[in-house]
């Protein structure tokens, strides 16, 4: 095996390796995959959006791999994939405040709408196994249990690998797409020191049987809103962090009666003690008793995994021979489920670069140019509407003006994709998902990708003012439900400035408002996305 030159080495086999080692080889690159570990395991990162789903959709029909296109829908996950994951119905933010009762008009949803999808919880041990057998079974040459100890580049010839064994491998192009102790990003020193991001926070993270559904919590009998919190994804949200709750048991015909459930903290405002995981989680849960409820009776099924500051970055993700792909490259926080999103991003627009080197030989840095491009758009996107909603976590008016602008990154974007999608259907043109890639803000959509860098930054500023204390929160709450009302991003009929609409549901009367108002009254520039 040693003498055997690879086209692309893919160190990691989770999610990115696994979707990106099968898409390759089926386009006929050769590719060796090594992970340091074994499948099944147990790995977070579990909620889907639909932006994700519709990137699925996307890289399945690009690349002509139909078996990643269950992976797309809940439906087609439980009946091809694994009977184990649970379904994603909404969004779900409920408000606490330390020593107060928790009061029942602070709740925000954002629900998806059944008639158009159903995302899922992913039970990630399964899925990634079988995206691991599905990558195999395309002829990707698998290497478990082997851990890459060093690496040479020769600019003219390739990558060759070193293990803790004293094997050698041989490729003409190397991926890591590991995560935070990545190979390359050591061996290069390409992570920033410190990291460029403005949020901290650190995690830990298990997974429970017996966490109880917050709908029969006595704190969430009185709340208004569209779709039962155990058919989604929960965050209880309080100042200084926020709690997860994904159900795996969530549907009538769940096999899996486990729960994944983090707590993650700015660690500046909760240190780190000599306390275990264990330990600090049940003292968080003595300070909030309302949320205490839905975990009276359950119990961690394995060790809790505690970390430390989760913020990292790199200041070059892609140079000669080799890039970096999503968690590799950074990493800020799970909030939003943007992990696996930013994922499928990297694998969509890498996958077609790494095709063509392997047939034209041509293996240039400035060809992967765009995934560097790419990758730190999607990391300072993030950074900034994580870091503003940590602020808002302080007052409950400004984060709650905080997640409009976050649905106004999120909402637009699929939108988009989803006529991507449909025009490549339509035409199996590929030029249609390339010309995404000429996008002025990587991670956002043109024509209104402006827009929506400016509310952003504008969010983000004024939290910074008031992180510094030279502004109240109510006043910069008020400024940001002014710039969103005022907004050409989101459609007059999403009502988006309106402070009072806490639970949004794009209904199909919604839409077809939205539809109309695209075709009258909208911008020019807006009008092509919801005409």
């Amino acid at each position: 095996m040693g003498e055997t030159v690879y086209d692309v080495a893919v160190l990691g086999s989770g999610m990115a390796g696994g979707m990106l080692g099968a898409v390759l080889a089926r386009n006929g690159v050769s590719v060796l995959l090594i992970d340091a570990g074994v499948h099944p395991r147990f790995a977070v990162g579990e909620s889907t959006i639909p932006y994700t789903s519709v990137l699925t959709k996307i890289i399945a029909e690009r690349y002509s791999v139909p078996e990643l296109a269950p992976l797309a829908g809940h439906q087609g996950i439980i009946e091809k994939v694994s009977p184990m994951c649970g379904k994603k119905q909404n969004f779900g933010f409920v408000y606490h405040r330390e020593g107060h009762p928790h009061d029942p008009e602070q709740i925000n949803q954002m629900v998806i709408p059944a008639w158009q999808r159903t995302e899922s919880h992913l039970f990630r041990q399964d899925v990634d196994a079988y995206l691991f057998h599905l990558a195999v079974s395309y002829g990707v040459e698998p290497l478990s249990g082997t851990r890459i100890q060093d690496i040479d580049v020769d600019p003219a010839e390739g990558v060759t690998l070193r293990s803790d064994k004293g094997e050698e491998f041989r490729a003409r192009y190397l991926v890591d797409g590991s995560g935070f102790r990545s190979p390359v990003a050591d061996k290069f020193g390409l992570r920033d020191v410190p990291t460029r991001a403005r949020h901290h926070s650190r995690s830990m993270f298990t997974h429970m049987v017996g966490v109880t559904p917050f709908d029969d919590a006595e704190a969430a009998r009185s709340h208004r809103h569209r779709s039962p919190w155990h058919e989604g994804t929960l965050h209880h949200v309080f100042d200084g962090g926020w709690l997860w709750v994904i159900p795996f048991d969530n549907e009538e015909d769940s096999l899996n009666p486990l729960c994944s459930v983090g707590l993650t903290l700015d660690e500046r405002v909760f240190p780190k003690t000599e306390l275990t995981a264990q330990e600090e989680f049940d003292d968080f849960l003595r300070r909030y008793p309302e949320i205490a409820e839905q975990f009276r009776g359950a119990k961690a099924v394995r060790p809790w995994v505690s970390t430390g500051r989760l913020q990292y970055s790199a200041h070059d993700t892609v140079g000669e021979r080799f890039c970096l792909t999503s968690h590799a490259a950074g990493f800020i926080d799970a909030l939003y489920s943007r992990g696996l999103t930013n994922t499928l991003e990297v694998v969509n627009a890498l996958a077609w670069r790494l095709i063509a080197a392997s047939r034209d030989g041509d293996w240039s840095t400035e060809r992967f140019a765009f995934i560097d491009e790419l990758q730190q758009g999607l990391f300072d996107v993030h950074d900034d509407v994580v870091y503003s909603s940590f602020v808002g976590f302080r007052h409950y008016d400004l984060w709650n003006a905080v997640l409009r602008v976050w649905e106004s990154t999120t909402v637009l974007p699929t939108v988009t994709l989803e006529q991507a999608y449909r025009r490549f259907l339509d035409s199996r043109d590929d030029q249609v998902f390339r010309d995404l890639e000429k996008r002025r803000h990587p991670g956002l959509p043109d024509p209104v990708g402006q827009d929506i860098h400016e509310l952003l930054t504008f969010t983000r500023e004024l939290c910074q003012a008031v992180e510094a204390g030279t502004l109240d929160p109510a006043e910069a709450a008020d400024r940001v439900f002014a710039r969103i009302a005022g907004s050409p991003c989101l459609p007059e009929p999403f009502d988006r400035g309106n402070r009072d609409d806490k639970c949004f549901e794009a209904t199909p009367e919604l839409v077809e408002l939205a539809q109309k108002w695209g075709r009258t009254t909208a911008p020019e520039h807006i009008a092509q996305i919801f005409g």
